[in-house]
């Protein structure tokens, strides 16, 4: 987070034991406006678990999870650990979210919650968003760029539409068929004359 990078894997990486509200508070804590910067004065530390505290439930307000705040992490369902995630990264403030297949492993319903967060942070124009994903449905509604790599090789990049409209992204990523090659001049008359 010190060069401003806030990422989120496949994989939630959260403390399990403690509650939403608690995860959430410790992301607070860890940035620089966050950190107890004023002493061991117990007064103090009072002042600022309050203020983390209160800057932590207006996150959660923002991703719609407040109502959870006391709730266990090991208690929610998968698609709300990932909703927890991105909390995370937004108390982190990043200047750069990068989000490894977001929706891996969410169901149909949960999916779009994810979306839309990512949506809501993408309205920041002071925020740049890199997004790691196979389902195209989900790069061609988010993306404003696409860099498109098959077998190490960058074989596409550019604006969604004409990235999607690309043969070789067609072919790899989206099941289209490889486009017939004509066969050379002559060797088609040769095979129909039997030769």
């Amino acid at each position: 987070t010190r060069a401003g990078l806030g990422r989120a894997f496949q994989l939630t990486n959260l403390f399990p034991n403690l509650s939403v509200l608690e995860n959430v508070r410790l992301a607070v804590q860890a940035t620089e406006s966050g950190a107890h910067l004023r002493g061991l004065n117990l007064w103090s530390i009072w002042q600022d678990h309050a203020q983390l505290t209160q800057q932590a439930q207006d996150i959660l307000q923002q991703v719609a999870m407040m109502h959870q705040a006391q709730a266990t992490v090991s208690s929610l369902p998968h698609g709300d650990q990932r909703k927890l995630e991105v909390a995370l990264l937004m108390a982190l403030k990043p200047s750069v979210y990068m989000f490894d297949e977001p929706t891996a492993g969410m169901s149909q319903d949960e999916a779009p919650v994810i979306l839309n967060l990512i949506r809501q942070l993408k309205s920041d124009k002071t925020k740049t968003i890199l997004l790691v994903e196979h389902k195209m449905d989900v790069v061609r509604e988010l993306a404003d760029r696409i860099i498109v790599l098959h077998n190490g090789q960058l074989v596409a990049d550019g604006e969604p539409a004409e990235v999607m409209a690309s043969a070789v992204v067609q072919e790899a990523y989206l099941g289209a068929k490889p486009a017939q090659t004509l066969p050379q001049f002559g060797v088609n008359a040769r095979a129909e004359e039997g030769v």
